[in-house]
């Protein structure tokens, strides 16, 4: 396992490259993670892959850069072209999901690509269709709220003891899903910067965060659903995480009105799997399975 920053590309990017003579695999984690959160879904791909994780820009280790997604498909291209992938799968979770979507629709030669619970965030009435108006609204800008202080509280530098907390945070985390602790604190710490005044600041930067956010808010996926020639498999939740259940009304509508848009996309191309029992954290909740449905997916001969 080799790590190493491609640097061919507009930004800077960081990789780790898992080995192996398989079907080259780029893996790419969600908003505000980093590679090494994909560590352990990446050793169960390995058998049959050879497994490349990536920092996105403004994460851990790589560069920064404005978030535009056609800039960050390039990064993307950069890393597949600097390490001689020809035609790689690309399998994310969450935001790396959505750019495994966008990527299946731009390469028709992509072997496949597997999008694991990598819809846009909740942030618009009509992903709430057949709720009641007046408790769309109401939630929707609650929701928006907690998100607002979210990012106002990581967007600050933290002191050591705020550091200590999150810390203790992760190593909750990994107790609740059955992960290493210094794992998860060691794929925390990569996204902790340093300052000479002794506190720390987060990546991404704020500004990157804003322009995240902005960008997954808008973004309609739908085009590529229907467009895609790449064989393209979405993994959609369909449990709540803890932190979403004071809005399982909201979510459970989301999940109903996603489903029911994607039932209707035409395409032999595009396949979906509602993976029972199974939240936003798939990829904490149950690494091993998912790793058999991405192979199973991208054998040859599926």
């Amino acid at each position: 396992m080799a790590e190493t920053i491609v640097d061919s590309g507009t930004v800077p990017i960081a990789i780790r490259d898992f080995g192996g003579s398989g079907q080259p695999l780029l893996l790419l984690h969600g908003a505000g993670g980093n590679l090494a959160q994909m560590a352990t879904l990446a050793e169960h791909l390995r058998p049959a892959h050879r497994v490349v994780t990536v920092d996105l820009r403004g994460h851990g280790r790589s560069g920064d850069g404005p978030w535009r997604w056609d800039d960050v498909l390039a990064d993307l291209a950069a890393v597949s072209d600097d390490l001689g992938l020809t035609s790689p799968a690309v399998v994310g979770v969450s935001l790396g999901g959505m750019l495994a979507t966008l990527w299946a629709q731009r390469h028709p030669e992509c072997p496949g690509a597997v999008s694991l619970d990598g819809n846009p965030p909740l942030n618009r009435r009509d992903q709430l269709a057949g709720l009641d108006p007046e408790q769309a609204g109401t939630g929707l800008a609650t929701l928006r709220a907690v998100f607002d202080g979210m990012a106002a509280m990581v967007a600050e530098p933290l002191t050591a003891e705020q550091v200590a907390a999150l810390v203790a945070g992760q190593r909750a985390m990994a107790q609740r899903y059955g992960g290493a602790p210094d794992d998860w604190v060691a794929a925390f710490e990569r996204n902790l910067v340093p300052g000479e005044d002794g506190r720390s600041r987060l990546r991404p930067a704020p500004d990157l965060t804003r322009q995240l956010r902005d960008a997954m808010d808008s973004l309609d996926l739908m085009p590529a659903y229907r467009d895609t020639r790449c064989p393209l498999l979405l993994v959609l939740a369909t449990e709540d995480l803890p932190e979403q259940q004071p809005f399982h009304g909201l979510y459970e509508a989301y999940r109903k009105v996603t489903a029911e848009r994607l039932a209707a996309v035409e395409n032999p191309s595009l396949r979906v799997w509602h993976l029972a029992g199974a939240s936003h954290a798939m990829v904490a909740e149950r690494p091993q399975g998912l790793a058999t449905l991405i192979t199973d997916f991208l054998s040859p001969d599926d």
